[in-house]
């Protein structure tokens, strides 16, 4: 195929009926020493990065989504690789499983990242369940969780000097409470702070520096100041500044919450988010600079786009994060996490070697409920008039009267292209919302499946094929959110339910993400 992109592809309106060329790879390193924001231009929200070793790792939040509470690994701050998901599943209430209730919008929130004493620990609230402290002698894992006896919103776990473990944390109110060997309060909690630039300051992190307690805080929103409060005394007083508030349309616009880190070589980064549109929130790499004793992050109160590397001592190579899959390794890549909790006797890759088969769990009303749908973060491109594009080879030999298998682009609202088996007839259905918009007989029990979408554009179509060369526009257009119902980005799905009786199964041969 042809390299490049027409102009048109910047309107979505024309991706349906133009045919979809070869795009270059996302890539935030430019291989010529400089890098570009968003240095991973995919929904790593929350981040808080630790440099252990030669090593930096990230975490970063993923709600509902499991295996989750992903972990990635990097040596330059720029080029970044997955390296586990700590929680493979979350099995402390019935709403993880989609069993009469769910936990979109909540589950695994802003998580701490620290290393103390040759382990690694990650601890996370839930706002239902409470605290939760993932611990490690390897980042790769395994992953040991257990459930704390309180939990702390937006925690900033911190490691003193003198041995004292403390976390910081609140919402508005900024608290600091000190913990035993055990994680468990040691005292009470001791308001420290009260945000005075507007309401929303939260996602502490804690760092000791030259003698000072930095409490390194957000003030969240579209529009994110990142500040710095700083005290001799962990308890303070503490005062204020701010990091960075950008203010100017574009990638780095409300860069904020995340990691204030120190390069071997001496050099200051930060690690923040931005709020990107329908594709989530994606990490931005920030220079920092020390005035007066207070981290001032960017250029001349802006956020960074194009910058040099982080000099870290050594060069190292461009990485790529994984996305399509042909589904014959003996594990799923660490680049898929399945909505909610998946049931792992209706899912297998060994039923029929080379495919990911996908049996129903029960019966459902939509999507939303659906057992088992496997999802994966779409990468946007740095060049917006280029599209991303998800495609998959379906089979739908055994399904069953009621089941609807397919690919869906989810979120609130949410569409996606599916078969649709009734009384023995299967017909290619398009549905944005949970409103059926097309339907066609379909000619195969083999069918490629093709969803379009652009972050630019905030809008997704639909395709099909037999052959998977030429392919036919179907449905309409979905005018992707980023809802806080939901609140991760817009994901690719795969899935299979039941409307009827259960029972039945699709085969996934591949998916591919250009």
């Amino acid at each position: 195929m042809r390299k490049g992109v027409p102009a048109l592809f910047t309107f979505l309106i024309f991706l349906c009926s133009v045919p979809v060329m070869q795009a270059q790879s996302p890539c935030s390193d430019n291989g010529d020493g400089t890098f570009t924001n968003p240095v991973i231009p995919a929904d790593f929200p929350d981040p808080d990065v630790i440099l252990v070793g030669d090593t930096y790792y990230m975490v970063s939040t993923t709600m509902f989504v499991f295996p989750g509470v992903t972990v990635l690994k990097s040596h330059d701050l720029v080029n970044w690789e997955y390296c586990s998901n700590a929680v493979p599943r979350f099995d402390y209430g019935p709403c993880y499983n989609l069993d009469g209730c769910n936990r979109y919008r909540h589950g695994q929130w802003a998580t701490s990242f620290r290393y103390h004493d040759g382990t690694f620990y990650l601890l996370f609230i839930t706002l239902d369940e409470g605290g939760f402290l993932c611990s490690a002698t390897k980042a790769e894992g395994p992953w040991e969780i257990r459930k704390l006896p309180q939990g702390f919103y937006d925690p900033g776990l911190f490691f003193d000097d003198d041995g004292q473990i403390y976390v910081a944390h609140g919402y508005g109110d900024i608290s600091i409470t000190p913990l035993d060997e055990h994680f468990s309060p040691a005292g009470p909690d001791s308001l420290v702070y009260t945000g005075t630039i507007r309401h929303g300051l939260e996602g502490t992190h804690v760092y000791k520096i030259d003698g000072y307690y930095y409490l390194y805080c957000t003030y969240g929103g579209r529009d994110g100041i990142q500040v710095a409060l700083r005290s001799r005394n962990i308890y303070g007083p503490y005062e204020e500044r701010i990091v960075l508030r950008d203010t100017v349309p574009g990638v780095t616009f409300g860069v904020h919450q995340g990691a204030l880190i120190q390069t071997q070589t001496g050099a200051w980064w930060t690690m923040l988010f931005v709020d990107s549109g329908p594709l989530g929130r994606f990490p931005s790499l920030q220079p920092v600079s020390w005035v007066d004793g207070w981290p001032v992050a960017g250029i001349d109160g802006k956020g960074v786009i194009t910058s040099k590397k982080p000099d870290v001592g050594n060069v190292f190579p461009v990485t790529q994060f994984p996305t399509s899959d042909d589904f014959n390794q003996a594990a799923l890549g660490m680049q898929w996490g399945w909505n909610h909790n998946p049931h792992p006797d209706k899912w297998s890759l060994t039923h029929r070697p080379g495919y990911l088969r996908l049996h129903t769990v029960k019966v459902v009303q939509d999507l939303r409920e659906a057992p088992n749908t496997l999802t994966q973060r779409p990468f946007a491109h740095y060049d917006k008039a280029i599209p991303t594009i998800g495609t998959t080879k379906m089979e739908a030999a055994g399904m069953n009267d009621g089941d609807i298998a397919g690919m869906t682009v989810f979120q609130d609202p949410y569409a996606y292209i599916a078969v649709k088996q009734e009384n023995g007839i299967r017909q290619l259905i398009m549905v944005n919302n949970g409103e059926v918009i097309a339907s066609v007989p379909l000619r195969s029990t083999t069918v490629y499946l093709k969803a379009i979408l652009s972050n630019a554009t905030e809008s997704a179509c639909f395709q099909y094929s037999y052959d998977n060369k030429v392919f036919h526009p179907i449905g309409n257009d979905l005018k992707m959110k980023f809802s806080l119902t939901v609140f991760t980005g817009n994901k690719f799905g795969l899935f299979n339910y039941a409307t009827g009786e259960p029972g039945g199964y699709a085969d996934f041969d591949w998916f591919t993400m250009d």
